[in-house]
C-alpha cells in the first residue's frame, strides 16, 4: 500500500531488490559515472515539473560530477547557480523532531543523465552504491523506484526499460523519514554519493553467493550456497579444487586469512558461457573462523587485539564521495603507521574498502547505517529504534549490509549501528544479522546491558575504568551509570553474561587538535588483560570542507561556516590526518603507540628485549638494527650517513624470529655493546620491513627504542663556526620592567614568563570525568593566566651577575609567584638561571598551562636546528613518536597546523637550538632540556584566531622556551588529563645559555 506522503513513509523503499553479495562478473557492466545534469532546488514546491520525461528540457541546467555530494563548494564552477550547502551538527537534528515527518524546507537535487547503448540488454539491474538522502529513479520516463539507506546500494530491474538512447533521471531529497535514522556526527551532504552502474543480467544469471570460509585445528573448510536458475561449476582457483555447493567441505593445502597475513583464494561460480546465456562470477575469499572462548576473543584459535580507527568516509572536495586513490592511501597510511583494525563508523563503507581490507589485511567491524542520537536529547521519546513501525525499516538496514558484504574474510563483527538508544528494534536487528550470518559475533556500544551482543563495549572509558573491566571487577549492572534496565531485566544474571564477554573500546582517545593524550596508558592496560580486545581512536580524519579563498588558494572550513543556524563548530575537525589526508603530528605517535613489536634496549645488561604484539605470525617479516650519533655532532642527524656501517657506527643485529605474542632476550653484537658504553651518544634500535610491502618500502621503521649515554656536556655541534664571546656587558635589560631586550646584536622583543597557552580543543572540553567541572580552558581563564601582569621588585647589578626579581600575578586574584632571574656569563655565553616560587592562597587549586620563558626575535628566523626529541612535537602525555636526535627544519616546518589555531609544535627535551635568520642565530643552551615553540605568531594571536588562514604572521618569530608544561588529554571528547600530567604550581628551576652568531 502506498503511502500518503512517500517521504515521511518509515518502511523500506519501494521497488529494490533484494541485496546480495558485491561480486565480480563476466556479463556487461556499465559505468554512468561522469558528469550529470544538475539542478538544485530549495523545496519540493519550488522544483521543475515533468524532469522524469525524456523530452524534458535541461539545457540550462548546470552539471555536477557523480559521484559527489552535490551541496559542496566545489560544484559552484559547473552547477552554475546555488546547490546547497553542507550542515554539520554532531547529535541534534537540523529539523524538528517529529517523526517519520521530514520538514517542508527540504531541498532537493534533480540529476539527469543521457546514455546509449550499442546493444541493448533483455535484462538490467540498474545499481546505486549510495545516494544520501532519499532518491527517486526514472529511467526513460518510467519511475523504477526509491533509494533509502544512504550509504546502502539500492539495485532495480530495468528489464525492458532499456533502448538505444536513455534518460535516467534522479531526484534527491535532503531529508525523508529515513533521515531519522542517520544522525552521524557529521556532515549533512545530500547527493549521489557511490558509483552508478547498468549490468547485464543474463538468462542463466547468478544472483548471489554465500561463503563460509572457515578454520579449525584440522585445517581450511569451505562451505558455498549459490543462488542461481542453473550452477555449472564452481572451483577454488589457486587450488585447483572443484566445489560442491551447499556442502560443507574439508580444503586441503590452504592457508588460513588473518590482519598479519592475508592469504586470499579466488573462488569462481560460474553457470556456463556468456554466448549460452551464462555468467561467471568471482569473489575473493579467506580461511577464518572467530570464537569467544573464555571472555576472550580469538581468530582462528589465537586471542586477536584490535589497534584500531573509526573511519568515516569524507573528502574536503567532494563530500561523502571517495575517489578510490584516496581509498587507497587511507588504507595505506594505516598499515603505515600500525593501524591493524577499522570501524567503519557509522554505516557500511564504500565496498571497495573491504576488498582493500581483505587484500591488506584489516580487522573490520562492519556497522549498520543507524544513529538517532538526537532524540537522546528529549529523554530518547519516540526513538525509532523502539518504534514498531520502524522495524522494517531497521531490519532492512540490517540485512542488506549482511547480504552486501558477508563474505569479506575481513569482517569480524557486524555493528548494529552507533548511539540510537535502546529499544526492541535491536532485537530484531540482531535476529535480522544472526539469521543469515552465524559465523560473525554482534557489537552495539549503547546495548550497556549487552542483552542483544556478544561483546561489551563503550567509547571513552577513563583508563580507571578499563583496568577494571579487563581485571572483571567492573561494578555490578545494576549500579552502573550507562546501563538503563528495563523493569523485566534480571540485573544479576545479565551482570555475569557481560562479564563473560570481552570488552572493546569501540571510540576512544578522542583525536581533536593537539593530543590527544593517554594513548599509551591505555596500550598498557589492552596489553595487559586479555579480556580487552582493544580499541579504534576516534577517529581518522578530520571532515574539513575546502572552500576557494577571497584573496586566492583555498581554506579549510567547519560547522557554522555556510550559514547553518544550528552546528557544533569544529567538533567535526578531529582526526589523525587532514581532510586532504596529510599526517597531523599524533598520527606518528599512533603509530609508536601501536607498534607490532615493542623493544626495550637495556644498555647496562647488554641485551635488547624483544616482546612481539602479533597475534597469529612470528617477527620473521622485521629486521632489527642500530645506529649511533654523537651528542656533539650533527652530521648524521637523520641516520642517512652512507659511511656509517663501514666506520662501525651502523649495524644490523641477527636475531631468531619471536612466535606471536612472545618475548625475546637478544645479546647485543661486540660493536654496539661498545658504543652503549661510550659517553656522550645516542644509539637508536629499529625493527623494520625486510622486504617491500604494499604500502611501504623495505626499511620502513615500524618501532624504535634508545639510549642517550650520560656524559655530553656540550652539545652544541662541533662543525659550526664560532660563536661571538658574550659579557654582561652585553647583556641589555630594560630597567623599568626587568625585560631583557637584547643579546648583544640580537634584539629581543616581549620578553615575559608565559603561564598560559592558546586553548587547545581538549583545553575547551570539560571532560568526561570531571563531573561537571569547568574546562582546563576556563579554569586558566577565571585564574588570568592569560591576563598576567609583572610588578619589577629590584634589579641588582654586579661585575659578576644581574638579578632581576619580578613578582607576577593576575588582574582581581591574589595569587602570585616570584620570578628570580640570573644572569651570568660563562664560556662566551649568557647564562640564566631562572626560580619560579609561586604563592598560592590555601584552598586555590592553581594550575597552570605552562611554565615558559616567552620572547620574540625582529624578523622571520629561516631554520631552526636543535638537539632533542623530535621530528614531531611532544607534550607531557603525547610525543611517543618523538626520538632524541639532531634535526633541522624550516621556520613552517617547526609548525603543527590545525584548522582552528591553538597550542602546537612544542619540541620536548631540547638540550640545544639554533635559530637562523638571514643575518645572524641566537643559540640556546638547556642542560635539562626544554621544550621549545617557534612560530610566527604570537599566543594571543592564535587564541583570537579561528581558522587557520586567518593567522596573519607579524614579522617577528615569536620562541617560548618551557620548563614544564600542562598535558594534553582528551576532554574535547572524554577523559581529562591524567593526574600525572597535569602541572600543579609549584617552585621551578631552570638554566639557559645564550649565544649570538
Amino acid at each position: 500500500m502506498s503511502h500518503p506522503h512517500p517521504l515521511a513513509d518509515p518502511r523500506p523503499a519501494p521497488g529494490a531488490l533484494p541485496a546480495a553479495a558485491t561480486m565480480r562478473t563476466d556479463a556487461m557492466v556499465l559505468p554512468l559515472d561522469g558528469q550529470w545534469r544538475f539542478r538544485w532546488s530549495p523545496a519540493v514546491a519550488a522544483a521543475p515539473t515533468g524532469i522524469e520525461s525524456p523530452d524534458f528540457d535541461d539545457s540550462d541546467w548546470g552539471t555536477i560530477a557523480v559521484p559527489s555530494s552535490f551541496t559542496m563548494p566545489v560544484h559552484d564552477a559547473t552547477v552554475g547557480g546555488p546547490h546547497g550547502a553542507p550542515a554539520y551538527t554532531n547529535v541534534k537534528y537540523p529539523f524538528p523532531l517529529d517523526p517519520p515527518y521530514p520538514p517542508d524546507e527540504n531541498p532537493l537535487g534533480d540529476h539527469r543523465l543521457r546514455f546509449a547503448l550499442d546493444a541493448v540488454p533483455a535484462r538490467a539491474h540498474l545499481r546505486f552504491e549510495g545516494v544520501e538522502g532519499a532518491g527517486d529513479v526514472w529511467l526513460n520516463g518510467t519511475f523504477v523506484g526509491s533509494t533509502r539507506g544512504s550509504r546502502l546500494p539500492s539495485v532495480f530491474d530495468v528489464s525492458g526499460l532499456l533502448a538505444a538512447s536513455n534518460v535516467l533521471v534522479v531526484r534527491v531529497h535532503t531529508f525523508s523519514a529515513a533521515s531519522y535514522l542517520e544522525d552521524q556526527d557529521e556532515w549533512w551532504n545530500p547527493g549521489i554519493i557511490r558509483s552508478v552502474t547498468l549490468r547485464e543480467r543474463p538468462e542463466l544469471a547468478i544472483d548471489d553467493v554465500h561463503v563460509v570460509a572457515g578454520w579449525g585445528p584440522s585445517g581450511a573448510s569451505l562451505r558455498v550456497d549459490v543462488s542461481a536458475a542453473s550452477v555449472a561449476s564452481i572451483e577454488l582457483v589457486e587450488l585447483g579444487l572443484a566445489v560442491t555447493p551447499g556442502v560443507e567441505m574439508a580444503v586441503a593445502d590452504a592457508q588460513p586469512w588473518s590482519a598479519e597475513s592475508p592469504q586470499l583464494y579466488t573462488l569462481r561460480v560460474s553457470s556456463g558461457p556468456a554466448e549460452a546465456g551464462g555468467e561467471t562470477v568471482e569473489t575473493r575469499i579467506g580461511f577464518r573462523s572467530i570464537a569467544i572462548v573464555d571472555g576472550v576473543f580469538t581468530v582462528n584459535g589465537a586471542p586477536v587485539q584490535m589497534r584500531g580507527v573509526n573511519r568515516h568516509e569524507h573528502h574536503p572536495d567532494f563530500g561523502r564521495a571517495v575517489p578510490y586513490e584516496t581509498l587507497v592511501r587511507d588504507l595505506h597510511l594505516m598499515k603505515q603507521h600500525n593501524v591493524n583494525a577499522i570501524r567503519t563508523s557509522h554505516y557500511p563503507p564504500h565496498p571497495d574498502l573491504l576488498d582493500l581490507a581483505d587484500e591488506l589485511g584489516f580487522w573490520v567491524i562492519d556497522e549498520c547505517d543507524l544513529e538517532t542520537h538526537g532524540f537522546g536529547d528529549v529523554g530518547w521519546r519516540n526513538n525509532p529504534t523502539d518504534g514498531v513501525e520502524w522495524e522494517a525499516a531497521l531490519r532492512d538496514r540490517a540485512a542488506r549490509m549482511v547480504e552486501r558484504d558477508k563474505n569479506h574474510p575481513s569482517i569480524i563483527m557486524w555493528s548494529l549501528g552507533n548511539e540510537a538508544g535502546v529499544g526492541r528494534n535491536l532485537a530484531a536487528m540482531a535476529d535480522e544479522m544472526r539469521g543469515r550470518d552465524a559465523t560473525r559475533p554482534l557489537h552495539y556500544e549503547g546495548d550497556q546491558a549487552s542483552v542483544d551482543v556478544d561483546v561489551w563495549s563503550r567509547m571513552y572509558a577513563s583508563h580507571a575504568d578499563v583496568e577494571l573491566i579487563g581485571q572483571g571487577l567492573e561494578p555490578p549492572l545494576g549500579d552502573d551509570p550507562w546501563v538503563k534496565l528495563g523493569p523485566d531485566d534480571d540485573a544479576l544474571a545479565l551482570h555475569e553474561r557481560r562479564r563473560g564477554m570481552p570488552f572493546v573500546l569501540c571510540e576512544y582517545v578522542h583525536a581533536m587538535g593537539t593530543g590527544p593524550g593517554g594513548m599509551s596508558e591505555y596500550q598498557e592496560l589492552f596489553d595487559r588483560y586479555p579480556r580487552i580486545m582493544g580499541g579504534f581512536v576516534w577517529e581518522w580524519l578530520e571532515h574539513g570542507i575546502h572552500r576557494p579563498l577571497d584573496g586566492g588558494g583555498v581554506g579549510t572550513f567547519y560547522g557554522g561556516d555556510f550559514g547553518e543556524p544550528l552546528h557544533d563548530g569544529n567538533f567535526v575537525i578531529d582526526g589523525l590526518i587532514a581532510a586532504d589526508r596529510t599526517p597531523r603530528a599524533q598520527l606518528a605517535d599512533l603509530a609508536a603507540v601501536f607498534s607490532p613489536v615493542v623493544l626495550d634496549l637495556d644498555a647496562e645488561a647488554g641485551v635488547l628485549r624483544v616482546r612481539s604484539r602479533l597475534d597469529h605470525t612470528d617477527t620473521s617479516r622485521y629486521a632489527l638494527s642500530w645506529r649511533v650519533a654523537s651528542a656533539a655532532s650533527s652530521v648524521d642527524a637523520d641516520g642517512l650517513d652512507p659511511d656509517a656501517a663501514a666506520a662501525g657506527r651502523a649495524g644490523v643485529i641477527a636475531h631468531a624470529p619471536v612466535p606471536p605474542r612472545g618475548t625475546a632476550e637478544i645479546a647485543l653484537p661486540d660493536a654496539l655493546l661498545e658504543h652503549v658504553r661510550t659517553p656522550g651518544v645516542v644509539v637508536t634500535v629499529e625493527a623494520s620491513e625486510y622486504e617491500d610491502t604494499a604500502w611501504a618500502p623495505r626499511g620502513w621503521v615500524v618501532a624504535r627504542a634508545q639510549v642517550v649515554t650520560t656524559g655530553a656536556a656540550d652539545v652544541r655541534p662541533a662543525e659550526l663556526p664560532a660563536a661571538s664571546i658574550l659579557s654582561l656587558s652585553d647583556l641589555v635589560i630594560d630597567d623599568a620592567t626587568g625585560a631583557v631586550t637584547a643579546f648583544g646584536a640580537q634584539a629581543v622583543e616581549d620578553w615575559r614568563l608565559e603561564l598560559w597557552r592558546a586553548p587547545i580543543d581538549n583545553d575547551r572540553g570539560a571532560g568526561w570525568d570531571t563531573g561537571g567541572a569547568p574546562s582546563d580552558g576556563d579554569r586558566w581563564k577565571a585564574l588570568g593566566l592569560d591576563r598576567l601582569r609583572s610588578r619589577l621588585v629590584s634589579l641588582a647589578r654586579t661585575p659578576e651577575r644581574v638579578e632581576v626579581v619580578t613578582h607576577i600575578g593576575a588582574a582581581a586574584l591574589d595569587w602570585s609567584l616570584t620570578a628570580t632571574w640570573v644572569f651570568t656569563a660563562e664560556s662566551g655565553a649568557l647564562r640564566l638561571a631562572v626560580d619560579l616560587q609561586p604563592h598560592v592562597p590555601e584552598g586555590v587549586d592553581l594550575q597552570w598551562a605552562r611554565a615558559g620563558v616567552s620572547f620574540a626575535l625582529p624578523g622571520l628566523v629561516d631554520e631552526v636546528q636543535w638537539f632533542g626529541r623530535g621530528p614531531g612535537p611532544a607534550y607531557p602525555d603525547t610525543g611517543q613518536a618523538a626520538h632524541v636526535g639532531w634535526f633541522t627544519r624550516s621556520l613552517d616546518g617547526m609548525l603543527e597546523r590545525t584548522v582552528r589555531p591553538q597550542e602546537s609544535g612544542a619540541r620536548a627535551d631540547v638540550r640545544w637550538a639554533r635559530l637562523a635568520g638571514s643575518s645572524s642565530a641566537l643559540e640556546v643552551s638547556a642542560p635539562d632540556g626544554v621544550a621549545l615553540t617557534v612560530r610566527p605568531w604570537s599566543t594571543e594571536t592564535l587564541a583570537a584566531t579561528t581558522h587557520d588562514h586567518l593567522l596573519v604572521r607579524d614579522a617577528r618569530t615569536h620562541i617560548v622556551l618551557d620548563l614544564a608544561q600542562h598535558g594534553t588529554g582528551t576532554a574535547a571528547c572524554g577523559p581529562g588529563v591524567l593526574p600525572q600530567y597535569r602541572l600543579h604550581a609549584q617552585p621551578l628551576h631552570g638554566v639557559l645559555e645564550f649565544r649570538v652568531s
